[in-house]
């Protein structure tokens, strides 16, 4: 992310402008953007991240039984296990603290803003920006290529496990409902469970017979409730289910499209 970045600034300019210096100015131009397109709750709640995340690097460092070194008990041998490690703990973290409203600064700031105006998640963000930061530590002296490997390792398991942390409960998905007791099936569904049905005509052409289609959109962890429900009422009712990875309108998903325009006068 942003340290990263400031880390090649610092190497490329021989040391002239430190990673304190830019990480520092680079935030405060981040949050003061941030606080105007998302607001004052989110500022302050990034200037919290940040100032306990100091606080807590500092004092937690001192621990040693948390360091990962030979005969301690969080000690792992394979890097690459390492990698992934340090990617999902990382995802957690952060995902919870996005997820809340707030970022731990950085390119996270950057992150929210963009999922805020444009159809792309976090993770997708940390992905792609991250492929050209991690590369630049080949510019570092005594990495290497196996280095960047391990960064990538990381990246992904990052990129995905923080999109799942953050969206795990937004999933949503499609149904398809055939069945004779169609109407108690819509009720209990709108009633009971708060989402929309629309019932579509269609022709069963085995049988060259009428009969309704319930469509509906749903919250990944509404679907047990709701095939429970539809078992419940009918058991011969026939159930599709497919995965839906947009979802925009009332209830779900406001639409994206950038940044508002200015009005003319």
């Amino acid at each position: 992310g942003l340290t990263g970045a400031c880390s090649i600034l610092q190497f490329a300019t021989g040391g002239l402008i430190p990673v304190s210096v830019s990480y520092f100015v680079l935030n405060m131009v981040l949050i003061v953007i941030a606080t105007l397109l998302l607001g004052k709750s989110f500022g302050i709640r990034t200037i919290y991240c940040i100032l306990l995340s100091s606080l807590l690097l500092g004092v937690i460092s001192e621990w040693d039984q948390l360091k990962c070194i030979e005969g301690e008990f969080l000690y792992v041998d394979s890097k690459l296990l390492v990698a992934v490690l340090g990617g999902l703990v990382e995802a957690l973290a952060v995902g919870l603290i996005l997820g809340r409203g707030g970022s731990t600064g950085g390119s996270d700031i950057v992150a929210m803003i963009l999922s805020k105006f444009w159809p792309i998640s976090p993770g997708k963000f940390f992905l792609y920006s991250d492929v050209f930061i991690i590369a630049s530590v080949l510019l570092v002296p005594g990495k290497a290529f196996v280095d960047m490997v391990y960064g990538y390792v990381s990246m992904l398991t990052f990129s995905f496990m923080v999109d799942f942390v953050l969206l795990g409960r937004q999933s949503s998905v499609q149904m398809l409902v055939f069945s004779e007791n169609y109407e108690k099936i819509a009720d209990f569904i709108i009633h009971d469970m708060d989402r929309g049905v629309t019932a579509l005509n269609g022709v069963g052409w085995y049988t060259q017979s009428d009969r309704k289609i319930l469509l509906v959109i749903a919250r990944k962890y509404q679907v047990h409730d709701i095939t429970k429900a539809i078992k419940s009422i009918d058991n011969k009712a026939f159930v599709s289910v497919s995965p839906a990875s947009s979802v925009y309108g009332e209830g779900f998903e406001e639409i994206k499209t950038g940044l508002p325009e200015s009005k003319k006068a």
